[in-house]
């Protein structure tokens, strides 16, 4: 039997580096929509990357996360104070809130708990954003391989909660009047190296690995190494949201 590569010895130390990280743009709209500029709330903020983003529009911004872990590595700013709390309890001012933002982490959360604190902590016309983004999409030479992949592939290991990513939370039961957004892509331009660092912060790989069948990921980076040809790709994320007024 061929030993197996271990693709990720590099590109597995640095989640934040590949990571895809949200537009300007998406932070810009969002504040546009809000009825003042006091004060945001990021539910399940991570380590404070989209977070920060709005704090450069309202004068406080809270983020909160259920994992110390994320809380002790959040980026810090000036204007941004972080709490390890769940989404559920948040140590926020009753009708304070101006926007209510969860980024990639509503599908984990209770939503009937969560949405009794949204409307205890809105503000009269308060805006809610639910956010994620799509399956990343690549050259069309390549993107083809790509999607099998996603689908077939690691398509197993993915917990069940991927599903609702992968339907730009259309099937998440979402309480509010909705409000249409422009369309905003998240995109990065990357060689092989950051590709497969990117990979390797996937959820799906950790129980790739804990099921003993690394030789799925090896065959498909093998292949899909010599359809990358040695280029700088460009790979694209479509942001979904279910966006509202409390």
């Amino acid at each position: 039997m061929t030993a197996i590569r271990n693709w990720f010895e590099q590109g597995g130390a640095a989640y934040a580096r590949y990571r895809p990280d949200y537009p300007v743009e998406l932070a810009v709209f969002l504040a546009g929509l809000a009825p003042s500029r006091r004060l945001a709330v990021d539910v399940g903020c991570g380590n404070g990357q989209f977070t920060c983003l709005l704090a450069r529009h309202f004068e406080t911004v809270l983020g909160f996360d259920a994992s110390p872990d994320q809380i002790a590595h959040a980026v810090a700013h000036e204007r941004v104070r972080y709490s390890q709390a769940p989404a559920e309890a948040l140590d926020v001012a009753d009708g304070t809130a101006s926007l209510i933002t969860a980024a990639q982490a509503a599908h984990w959360f209770d939503l009937p708990r969560f949405y009794r604190e949204v409307r205890r902590i809105a503000a009269p016309d308060a805006v809610i954003a639910l956010i994620t983004y799509s399956v990343p999409e690549f050259d069309s030479e390549v993107n083809p391989r790509f999607q099998q992949f996603y689908a077939n592939e690691i398509g197993p290991y993915w917990p069940p909660e991927r599903r609702l990513v992968e339907s730009g939370y259309a099937d998440l039961p979402f309480p509010y009047p909705e409000i249409a957004y422009p369309e905003i892509d998240i995109s990065r331009d990357w060689d092989w190296s950051g590709f497969v660092g990117y990979l390797s912060t996937w959820s799906a790989m950790r129980k790739v690995e804990l099921s003993g069948r690394m030789d799925i990921v090896d065959d498909f980076l093998t292949e899909f190494e010599s359809l990358w040809a040695g280029k700088t790709r460009t790979i694209r994320w479509r942001i979904k949201m279910r966006l509202g007024r409390v």
